[in-house]
């Protein structure tokens, strides 16, 4: 690119020559990137900082957190909670939801985030990354509940994640396409890199844990199965395997050069739909994939499109190159 476009300018310019975020949402997405900032530092430092290991806690999914958990949920709090733009906020790592302080003005927005998804892999400095997710809080009744986040995904108005690898990366749609963002360092701020990114429909690339293989349901198996048999099977081609189990890096990869990611519902917890969350991580995923042309299921139904009934709802996820998403979606409506 000629022409150096910062992650503030890019969003001015979607609010004044484009029209499609207001003020409020665009001073929202900046706080969010300079708090997605302050945690790439953190992670950064490593053992230089203290943030290394186990804080010696649970979340409410009952998963022993790390202490750059708490630290990228705090900064995410602090950063966000006094610009008025937000009403309330809700986290993977906390039970409810977090009300804007009476001390601070309330806005219109409601902010959901994974403060740091692929955290089994801090300590073997492999990308990790944040995800986020913006609602418009319902109109009609004074105060938020928990019931005011409880909206399929198809309602976002922002969606992102910012991952903290080699580089790190801001990703981002706001309903027009999605946009990737380079921190640069010397100067401190985001940096338009790639815009209009596109996800090919095919693909030789699968992103699963193949550990689980024999818990799966049979659609996935045979997906899988067909995909390990190479040019000489049903696909007349060969697949490769990837599997970073960071969902962030895995969906980065894809968002680069095509694959499918699959966390299928398997028979280890047959009562629940699934393992990955559905409002921290499924929606704003599902709905980035889908911006760049690429299709995101449960295996039966388009996830933006599934109603949530609870705030840490799970979910089975199947997402990526179009074409691929497809066909495993058609051998779980199949007989």
């Amino acid at each position: 690119m000629t022409e150096r476009i910062s992650f503030t300018r890019y969003l001015v310019e979607q609010q004044r020559d484009h029209g499609r975020i207001p003020p409020q949402l665009r001073l929202l997405l900046e706080v969010v990137g300079r708090a997605c900032k302050r945690i790439a530092l953190a992670v950064n430092k490593g053992d230089l900082g203290d943030v290394m290991g186990t804080a010696g806690s649970e979340n409410v999914q009952g998963e022993v957190q790390k202490k750059l958990d708490i630290i990228a949920n705090e900064t995410l709090i602090e950063a966000n909670e006094w610009g008025g733009h937000l009403a309330a906020m809700a986290s993977e790592e906390m039970e409810g939801i977090y009300l804007v302080p009476n001390r601070y003005p309330q806005g219109e927005y409601l902010l959901l985030f994974d403060p740091l998804d692929g955290s089994s892999n801090i300590d073997v400095n492999v990308s990790i990354g944040t995800i986020f997710s913006v609602l418009k809080k319902p109109e009609g009744h004074p105060g938020v509940h928990e019931s005011d986040f409880l909206q399929p995904g198809h309602q976002q108005v922002a969606a992102g994640y910012c991952i903290y690898g080699p580089q790190t990366t801001l990703v981002l749609t706001v309903g027009d396409g999605v946009a990737m963002f380079t921190l640069d360092r010397e100067q401190g701020s985001f940096v338009l890199t790639r815009e209009n990114i596109r996800i090919p429909e095919d693909t030789k690339e699968f992103a699963i844990n193949m550990s689980n293989m024999r818990h799966w349901d049979a659609p996935v198996r045979r997906y899988i199965d067909e995909c390990l048999a190479g040019e000489t099977g049903p696909r007349g081609k060969n697949f490769n395997m990837r599997w970073i189990a960071s969902m962030v890096a895995d969906v980065h990869r894809i968002l680069m050069r095509g694959g499918i990611f699959m966390y299928p519902w398997d028979q280890r917890e047959p009562n629940k739909p699934g393992k990955l969350r559905l409002m921290y991580e499924a929606n704003p995923m599902g709905w980035l994939v889908e911006q760049a042309g690429g299709a995101a299921t449960n295996g039966k139904e388009r996830i933006l499109d599934v109603q949530p009934t609870q705030l840490h709802q799970r979910v089975s996820v199947i997402l990526g190159s179009k074409n691929e998403v497809e066909r495993v979606t058609r051998y779980h409506q199949e007989p």
